[in-house]
């Protein structure tokens, strides 16, 4: 028997895992307890249901933030540059062309991201970082993106936090396997003792190779024909993502670990604010059992109907649990506000007044999210980093853009703060030409190449300026028309004041 499969790395690697599931399953049960299925799950488990609401609300809001920002809708989210070194190369009047072939094909890698339908994948997988603190992310030849959950995967990283060897476990149909793989394994022990034939365990396994990583699948320790390969270091379509890295550690921290005890104490409040309150709604009527008042009376009488009997006999149970439940209702509310500060929720956003300007709301927004800005530095350069490289590859690789030499192009992530990426560009060259205005327009104009800034500036904003700005070619070609017209027009009036003296003549 082979002790080598990826079956038993699999095994033998997820011991490691099992302290970072139950905190997952822990942090998935107070907020959404599908992410993070039970051990054993089916499709006929029953969840949980937690007895409050905030835990869900702040991690879609707080991933839908996380999404807008590491893929912007408008914009895209990195900039490419050349190094000084190389653009100086090919002239001293090529930056402004450079940025302006680099800014198409920005847009250009933005447009494969709404083709693939990379956001709607990548909004789970931010979800399952948040929760969870880890997910893997496969980016297949032919297809978008392909996310796994952390119960299905297992990974170990070097001392610096690079990913040496990544195994995933799936599930699928024996009838998807390829024939000859099929007639491999339906003779085996493993396959024959197995609860279930008509699913089987495939494995893909990742491994590290120096500066390359080896990939192959298999199946009851045969391998499948054809999934054998291998990647370079910067093209390895398996990301294993985390939230918050942890040094010395192969799997990360989630966002709800930390908020964990408020979590659970807003739980346990709310859980007994809601069985308290249905049974402090039960009504319940105490008769004096040897009191002139009867009991029958009581119960078979019609609203305002009219009985003998003893007021005192008659009385409400009541549970006078009022200022009990008071100080729990305070903390509670206490505890929201505390998680909705956490999560950016819209109601820790605005303040409670009647009136509240618009710029006081982005003020306090942009100030929450410079506290959760730490977040973008790990996804920055495990995820956006890796995926622009991907998309760039796959454009080469198809035609969509011309190939540049190795090390060129360095992708730089524009995440959080406006003043990065493109836009500080606009700024500066606003700035500059501010600057300038004292000196004149002349001077402006002499000492300034228009041509480029205007190629400069309509790189910073993002606009393709084919068509929209006139062509070295097109100008010199209206210069000449321009030229001619005015040609004509001289040849035009010499001839008139030649014929005039003529015209005089013959009237007389």
């Amino acid at each position: 028997m082979n002790v080598d499969t990826a079956a038993n790395k699999y095994e033998n690697m997820a011991a490691g895992r099992e302290t970072y599931l139950t905190r997952a399953r822990r942090s998935a049960e107070l907020t959404i307890p599908t992410l993070m299925p039970p051990s054993g799950h089916s499709s006929a488990t029953e969840y949980p249901t937690p007895y409050q609401s905030v835990g869900a609300r702040g991690v879609n809001n707080l991933a839908s933030k996380l999404l807008l920002t590491l893929l912007p809708p408008n914009s895209p989210f990195f900039r490419l540059t050349i190094d000084d070194y190389d653009l100086a190369a090919l002239g001293g009047d090529a930056r402004g062309k450079a940025e302006e072939a680099l800014s198409r094909i920005e847009r250009s890698a933005q447009q494969e991201i709404e083709a693939k339908a990379i956001r709607v994948p990548t909004f789970e997988a931010i979800k399952q970082l948040i929760v969870t603190g880890n997910v893997l992310v496969h980016f297949p030849p032919k297809q978008g993106m392909k996310i796994f959950r952390l119960d299905r995967y297992v990974v170990k990283r070097d001392t610096m936090g690079n990913v040496i060897k990544i195994v995933v476990k799936e599930t699928i149909s024996y009838e998807a396997l390829p024939k000859e793989v099929q007639m491999s394994i339906v003779d085996l022990p493993e396959y024959k003792n197995s609860a279930d034939t008509k699913e089987c365990d495939i494995y893909t396994c990742v491994v590290r190779d120096g500066k390359k990583f080896k990939v192959h699948q298999e199946v009851y320790g045969v391998i499948v024909p054809k999934s054998t390969g291998s990647y370079p270091e910067e093209k390895l379509p398996w990301l294993a993502l985390r939230f918050n890295a942890v040094d010395g550690e192969d799997y990360g921290r989630g966002f709800i670990e930390e908020y964990i005890g408020d979590l659970k104490s807003l739980e346990a409040l709310t859980r007994a604010i809601v069985e308290g309150s249905a049974a402090s709604a039960k009504l319940l009527f105490l008769v004096r059992p040897n009191g002139t008042t009867k009991i029958r009376n009581i119960a078979d009488s019609a609203n305002g109907a009219i009985i003998s009997g003893d007021a005192n006999d008659v009385t409400t149970l009541q549970a006078s649990k009022f200022n009990d439940f008071r100080v729990a209702q305070e903390t509670m509310q206490r505890i929201t506000e505390r998680l909705s500060f956490a999560f950016l929720l819209n109601s820790s956003v605005q303040r409670q007044a009647e009136r509240v300007t618009a710029e006081e709301v982005r003020f306090m927004a942009q100030e929450l999210e410079t506290a959760i800005g730490g977040i973008y530095s790990v996804l920055s350069q495990e995820f956006q980093v890796p995926l622009v490289q991907l998309l760039l590859a796959k454009m080469q690789k198809e035609g969509k853009m011309p190939k540049f030499p190795k090390d060129t192009l360095k992708p730089k992530i524009v995440t959080g703060m406006e003043a990065l990426g493109r836009g500080q560009d606009l700024n500066k060259l606003a700035t500059f030409l501010q600057y300038l205005q004292p000196l004149g327009q002349n001077v402006v104009a002499q000492e300034m190449n228009v041509d480029d800034y205007i190629s400069r500036l309509a790189a910073s904003l993002g606009i393709d300026t084919q068509g929209l700005i006139k062509s070295p070619e097109q100008k010199q070609a209206e210069a000449q028309a321009a030229q001619q017209a005015q040609q004509q027009q001289m040849m035009a009036q010499m001839a008139e004041k030649a014929v005039a003296p003529t015209m005089q003549g013959l009237t007389k």
